[in-house]
């Protein structure tokens, strides 16, 4: 049976502890997006906690926009059949005249 290094046994998981209002998260990432992540983090010389910390409150603001931007339309949708409704009345008002 062939013996792994400790390197290659170890599973590419990252531990966050709290302190000073943060939470831990244990996270598993695909072998892939590991890679990409600590290639990024040793060319831009910031730790991984503060990328990873980066990229979800990123990825955060993208789904926070996404969600008003559905809300939205869906309140104009309901707006708009309303304001057609109170024209129309207004036509009628105004074609009595």
């Amino acid at each position: 049976m062939q013996q792994l290094s400790l390197l290659e046994y170890t599973p590419k998981v990252y531990t966050f502890t709290k302190s000073n209002g943060m939470k831990t998260l244990s996270l598993k990432l695909d072998d892939h997006t590991f890679e990409e992540a600590e290639s990024i983090t040793a060319q831009l010389n910031i730790a991984r906690n503060r990328y990873i910390n980066e990229a979800v409150d990123l990825y955060n603001r993208y789904h926070q926009r996404k969600l008003l931007k559905h809300r939205l339309a869906k309140e104009s949708a309901l707006t708009r059949k309303e304001s057609m409704n109170i024209l129309r009345e207004f036509e009628k008002l105004a074609d009595e005249d």
